[in-house]
């Protein structure tokens, strides 16, 4: 933590933030002001606290990497108190009891859709992208901070990306004065990130390879090893490390996430590299290099037609894929509006059990799978109402700003979840994908430029155009489809046992025989689609467990 102050006027933050001495100094201008936003722009992943004249600001990471959490309940004891927030829902003096309805909402339809809410009851998180200012005698207010400065087309932002991810990487290599550490599957984002890394310092590289994994991704990744001459350190698993090996029983983080089903893999390939002061991941890279076609449908919303039009059906084509049902989803996405496609999806679900069918192709503001079948009666009512609840929300109602702050908020969720299970594995994870000033000049490239129809994340080689060609012109990417049927196989009565007796199942929410067929056939290979959404299930199932001790003391 680093504080400066003059007079009444204070700066602190807490983290790893690349601000100078001085940037503090001259930031104190800004906090006078009421400048929130620039106590942002430092790279880094940190928490601000500025006060000035009776305001207080607090403020985490653009994608929530460190989260700031608040209540309107007041001071336990004395409601109607001060608001009280902090960076970790534990520390706000409150029984944490699991929300329920939200978590089966998260996992029926994502979690995008309630950005301010937690896995928790009455407990509020401060959404990416957004500031908490406490002013005396009044509630509590979201102040946006993201500022976004758009660029008309994808050359005119490149060279700014490629030096703000430069920066992001080089920072923490820097900062960790001695060799670091770093993920190295062989996909593009981890790649670019490892160059990066060797261009500023000594790296040790791991990656993790089994009979299920991709042999092109392990190729790729042991080429870039030589290509940098970097220590690199490829550990062969088993099916001692399949998925669905959960961490060994401890107190669960602030929230499921789906790295918790791979614990045995993390153990066995990061253990080399145990205690190093930083490991680098291409974590996030996907949400900041690429768009959805959620880019057309912003095409639609604008009235650009024929534009979208055009795109959709080279794309499709290019892919083997018939454009007519692609093309007919994105429409209805573009008519239905982000506000119309929640209450559909509500009423769908207040109407009556779903038919099992296969995912639409295309992009949807919210789409109803195989997890929805699962729902009871209790279970569709209560997703339903929240979905009602969250149309009349204040979000994006642009398709392609929506998604990429979406997928953001997911990646940050993801890293943020991790975090305490890295920790015991002697890892401290650094994402340059996710700094802020990197996410920002991402966005700022028009997501029609990020999304490429013949190029494959065509922001990375404009870019950094001294990355290899042989790596910026990959089109594949690696699957771990069949690893996870191999798990759900190898730990299919442990996990039919946990996701039946779950409190899920236990309140009512969900149909624990509905599962258990989703959970055979996925088992033998017959039902890939419903994989994720098991996987899912099934960390959200196995961290409740860790939280049923705290639900029944909040129940006395």
């Amino acid at each position: 933590m680093r504080q400066v102050t003059d007079g009444r006027v204070r700066l602190a933050v807490l983290g790893d933030c690349g601000a100078s001495s001085q940037d503090l100094q001259r930031a104190l201008a800004a906090v006078r002001a009421g400048r929130w936003w620039e106590l942002t722009r430092w790279p880094g992943a940190y928490w601000v606290v500025a006060e000035s004249g009776g305001h207080r600001f607090v403020c985490g990471h653009l994608a929530r990497l460190r989260p700031v959490y608040y209540t309107l309940r007041g001071a336990p004891g004395a409601p109607g108190g001060p608001v009280r927030w902090a960076t970790d829902a534990a520390l706000l003096g409150y029984p944490l009891v699991a929300d329920l309805p939200y978590l089966v909402a998260h996992l029926v339809v994502g979690g995008h859709h309630w950005p301010h809410r937690t896995a928790f009851e009455e407990i509020r998180a401060v959404p990416g992208g957004f500031g908490l200012l406490l002013e005396p005698s009044a509630p509590p207010r979201l102040i946006e901070v993201s500022r976004v400065e758009p660029v008309d087309e994808l050359r005119e932002g490149a060279a700014r990306f490629g030096q703000a991810l430069t920066d992001a990487v080089q920072h923490r290599v820097r900062h960790a004065g001695a060799s670091v550490s770093a993920d190295l599957s062989g996909g593009l984002d981890s790649s670019t990130a490892v160059l990066l890394v060797a261009a500023a310092g000594d790296v040790h590289a791991v990656t993790y390879t089994d009979g299920y994994t991709s042999a092109e991704d392990a190729s790729f990744a042991a080429r870039v090893a030589a290509h940098a001459y970097i220590r690199h350190t490829s550990t062969e698993g088993d099916a001692r490390q399949l998925p669905f090996t959960f961490p060994p029983r401890a107190e669960a983080g602030g929230e499921p996430v789906f790295a918790l089903a791979n614990w045995a893999m993390d153990a066995a390939y990061l253990a080399p590299v145990a205690a190093l002061p930083a490991h680098v991941t291409g974590h996030g890279g996907d949400t900041v290099l690429e768009a959805s076609s959620a880019c057309w449908v912003r095409l639609l919303q604008e009235g650009r037609r024929r534009e979208a039009h055009r795109q959709v059906v080279a794309f499709a084509r290019l892919r083997n894929t018939a454009p007519g049902p692609y093309w007919k989803t994105l429409k209805q996405a573009a008519e239905l509006g982000r506000t119309g496609a929640l209450e559909r999806a509500a009423a769908v679900l207040e109407r009556g059990p779903l038919p099992v069918q296969g995912a639409p192709a295309g992009w949807a503001w919210c789409r109803l799978e195989v997890s929805a079948t699962w729902l009871t009666e209790q279970g569709r009512l209560q997703v339903a109402a929240l979905l009602r609840q969250a149309a009349r929300d204040q979000q994006s109602e642009h398709a392609d700003t929506f998604d990429e702050w979406a997928a953001l908020r997911a990646m940050g969720a993801s890293a943020r979840g991790w975090a305490p299970y890295a920790q015991t594995l002697g890892i401290t994870p650094v994402y340059p994908y996710l700094d802020k000033e990197v996410v920002r000049a991402a966005f700022a490239v028009p997501a029609l430029a990020r999304r490429g129809l013949t190029a494959y994340k065509p922001l990375l080689r404009a870019a950094l155009p001294q990355l290899p060609d042989w790596l910026t012109s990959r089109r594949s990417k690696g699957s771990f489809t069949a690893q996870r049927i191999a798990g759900l196989a190898r730990h299919y009565s442990q996990l039919e046992e946990l996701i039946t007796s779950s409190p899920l199942a236990a309140d009512g929410l969900i149909d624990p025989d509905a599962v258990r067929d989703a959970l055979g056939q996925a088992a033998r290979g017959q039902n890939a689609t419903a994989i994720a959404h098991l996987h899912q299930l099934a960390v959200t199932c196995w961290w409740l467990t860790g939280q049923m001790p705290r639900r029944e003391v909040a129940a006395c």
